[in-house]
């Protein structure tokens, strides 16, 4: 099992395996990985699965449980036309980078139930660092960005929805949809990591209250 795998199978798959009659769209497939698990599982729990990629992998597959759309992630109202239910998970795995993930988060939400997930695949800079193994100046760059923005996004919303994310690999941002209010815009986070009052605790080495 790979590291996207073990990402897959370790952290989301336990969160809706028990899910009933599940609609899942998945926002790009490349090797199928994610597209597999998600196509077992509504087969199993008798769901849909619609994905969505700007290359033709309809021929992966076949189910009667299955969609394959092809399509830009943001040809929005091209692909809700194909979905006509409310979703249970959105999966997204296209363009890793902030301002993309935000306007696909903002555009796809009203479609999520109450109790949904939105999963953002590749948050963690962390193994492309420099020097690691996978060092990428580009991903490191994209996932920090997107890891932010996703933070300014809860920011602004923290009873709309629940966040948690995983550090496996590169990572997952896990949305749990609370209400059916619409998203606030993103508010960036003050932190006072460089107040006078935090700069005399770094010299001093003490607390202050």
């Amino acid at each position: 099992m790979d590291d996207h795998e073990r990402k897959l199978y370790s952290f989301l798959l336990p969160k809706i395996k028990n899910l009933k009659k599940p609609n899942i769209l998945e926002l790009g497939v490349r090797e199928g990985t994610s597209t597999k698990m998600f196509i077992n599982l509504v087969q199993s729990n008798n769901g849909k699965l619609f994905s969505v990629d700007v290359d033709d992998y309809g021929h992966l597959f076949s189910s009667n449980s299955w969609k394959f759309i092809k399509s830009r992630d943001d040809n929005f109202n091209f692909i809700l036309n194909h979905i006509k239910e409310d979703l249970d998970l959105i999966f997204i795995d296209t363009t890793h980078e902030a301002k993309h993930v935000l306007k696909i988060i903002q555009n796809y939400y009203f479609k999520l139930k109450v109790g949904g997930l939105i999963i953002v695949d590749d948050i963690s800079w962390i193994p492309y660092l420099k020097n690691k193994e996978r060092n990428s100046f580009y991903c490191e760059i994209n996932n920090k960005e997107t890891f932010e923005v996703i933070l300014n996004l809860f920011n602004a919303n923290e009873n709309n929805f629940d966040l948690e994310f995983s550090f496996i690999s590169s990572g997952f941002a896990c949305i749990k949809k609370n209400n059916l209010l619409s998203l606030n815009l993103p508010k960036q986070i003050d932190n006072r990591k460089f107040s006078l009052q935090y700069i005399y605790r770094k010299l001093r080495n003490i607390q202050i209250d």
